[in-house]
């Protein structure tokens, strides 16, 4: 990877440095959250404005806790990991694709993770967090800056006419269609779902 190539993707890391930063603010504010549920389980918290937006009712539900512990915690631990990655890519340092492939890999698992947490809250617990929708607005976003890197350098080696395909594809402002998508669709079934409760 070129010097002029790694300047090219500095906008796609200082994008991921932005979202992984208001996740782990985010994830720290649960944590916390979590820290206070586990002294007092009547504890209100300052997202507890009605029925339907409420993070104390996410905090005390089974899926908050799936691994044993409080999800946050696992935003604690990963996303001082994306930060780095992100300030080390705006500083031009080029990474091996091995490691791309896993930090790839790892953080899509954590897409699906994030993606299963708002479908059990939009479905199940009947309820959401603000907090918890911007850790997977910018769990998606991170995931989309990670992609285009993953994409454009041919790190899972696609063949040579698939993957001018895809660049062009990116180069084009599809992927930005893409995840703006993603984001008007979860702000309209919020919406349309929960209508006037939200406020």
């Amino acid at each position: 990877m070129t010097i002029e190539r790694m300047r090219a993707y500095r906008k796609t890391y200082f994008a991921m440095l932005i979202s992984s930063t208001l996740s782990l603010i985010a994830s720290l504010v649960l944590s916390i959250d979590a820290w206070k549920l586990a002294g007092n389980p009547k504890s209100k918290f300052a997202c507890d404005i009605n029925a339907v937006v409420s993070c104390g009712k996410v905090a005390k539900s089974w899926q908050s806790t799936l691994l044993g512990f409080p999800n946050s915690f696992i935003g604690l631990m990963t996303e001082p990991v994306v930060i780095t990655v992100a300030i080390a890519g705006l500083a031009l340092v080029a990474f091996p694709k091995g490691f791309l492939r896993v930090a790839h890999v790892v953080y899509g698992l954590g897409l699906i993770f994030a993606l299963w947490l708002l479908s059990q809250s939009f479905f199940v617990i009947k309820a959401f967090c603000p907090w918890c929708l911007l850790v997977t607005v910018s769990t998606i976003t991170v995931f989309s800056t990670m992609s285009r890197i993953v994409i454009m350098e041919n790190v899972w080696n696609l063949s040579e006419s698939t993957h001018e395909k895809a660049v062009n594809f990116l180069e084009k402002g599809w992927g930005r269609v893409i995840y703006s998508a993603i984001y008007s669709f979860l702000a309209i079934a919020i919406i349309l779902k929960y209508g006037n409760q939200i406020f």
